[in-house]
């Protein structure tokens, strides 16, 4: 498992997971039980509380939603939002993002004169990217009082093995010019973490970038590897 600390508050960890930690979506082919089990153990492994982590119900948009707290006692109470950014506005609540391809991204606000953390994790796949969901976050994240923020681009597929027709090359170009890019093979392709990354720091936030492709590297989930693979998490938490 990946494992990253927030430059901007020591007590906010930041991690993302990898085959080991086993599939932690309920949505795809696999045993729901054994899904719970996985996120339990996630959740003991990483410190926080048992049934605390916050997932969400991703349909490849641009809305980010702000987390509202509830009492869940148990993972089939959870209230799962749909949306495809989640903030916690006081970083209290450990969020966490799905993914197997697409770009999990987790943000760290910080208003030194006000103490004041909010953390948010996204998922930004082509479409949501295109539409601007992370700017929507950073916005967010700004409104609530962050004058500093920072970023983590978690392992995601590469410019140079996500392939895609020229087309949609060209129109993803025409929405952010930068983002087409050329297959180790030759083919019309798209760079979807370095598109992010400059967009982000465009925004004025710190980047760091896991540079782990899933389709390369077998420890993670990749959907174009497997069409029924698993999801690997990002996750983001509070220490006490």
């Amino acid at each position: 498992m990946l494992h990253y600390v927030s430059n901007l508050d020591p007590q906010i960890h930041l991690a993302f997971t990898t085959q080991a930690e086993g599939n932690l979506a309920l949505h795809v082919n696999d045993d729901p039980h054994q899904v719970r089990e996985n996120r339990a153990s996630l959740e003991s492994r990483i410190g926080v509380r048992a049934f605390s982590l916050k997932f969400m119900n991703q349909v490849h948009s641009a809305t980010v939603l702000r987390l509202i707290q509830d009492s869940t006692t148990k993972h089939s109470e959870q209230q799962v939002p749909t949306c495809d950014g989640l903030v916690s506005v006081d970083a209290a609540d450990p969020l966490a993002v799905m993914v197997a391809d697409c770009l999990p991204v987790l943000f760290v606000g910080r208003n030194e004169q006000a103490e004041q953390t909010i953390t948010a994790a996204v998922h930004a796949g082509r479409r949501g990217l295109l539409d601007g969901i992370l700017r929507h976050t950073v916005q967010q994240m700004q409104e609530l009082g962050s004058d500093q923020i920072e970023a983590v681009i978690g392992p995601a597929i590469c410019g140079a093995c996500y392939e895609v027709p020229e087309t949609m090359r060209a129109e993803s170009e025409e929405v952010m010019p930068g983002i087409g890019s050329v297959t180790r093979w030759g083919s019309a392709g798209l760079d979807l973490p370095a598109a992010a990354s400059e967009q982000l720091e465009n925004l004025g936030v710190s980047v760091r970038n896991s540079a782990q492709c899933t389709l390369e590297n077998p420890q993670y989930y990749s959907y174009r590897r497997s069409s029924s693979s698993g999801r690997i998490a990002g996750v983001i938490w509070k220490t006490a």
